[in-house]
């Protein structure tokens, strides 16, 4: 086999200047059935009980796992690179962020 054909085509990705913007999210909750994980990213602002889903990614099963293999393997190389991410044990972060509440 020639190296032509050993090659993988490529793949023109286009981004949009909206999309580059990309959405911020400090939690994320997600959710499977046998067909599909759906991953809702979320956006918690300090002293407000209430968030909006900021964005849905809906994945097969094969592709949620190759994004864990991904994730993984960028955790390692930022590491590696920048030292230990600290595990925060707190599964959802507290409403007020630990700032003093906000008053009128």
């Amino acid at each position: 086999m020639s190296d032509r054909q050993q090659q993988a085509p490529a793949i023109n990705i286009e981004l949009s200047e909206e999309v580059a913007e990309g959405v911020y999210s400090n939690l994320a909750i997600i959710s499977h059935s046998n067909s599909e994980f759906v991953v809702d990213f979320i956006r918690l602002m300090p002293n407000m009980p209430k968030a909006k889903v900021k964005s849905r990614i809906i994945l097969t099963p094969q592709h949620a796992k190759r994004l864990l293999l991904a994730l993984r393997d960028n955790v390692q190389k930022y590491e590696m690179q920048f030292g230990k991410i600290e595990d925060v044990e707190q599964p959802v972060p507290p409403m007020n962020f630990g700032a003093p509440t906000a008053q009128a």
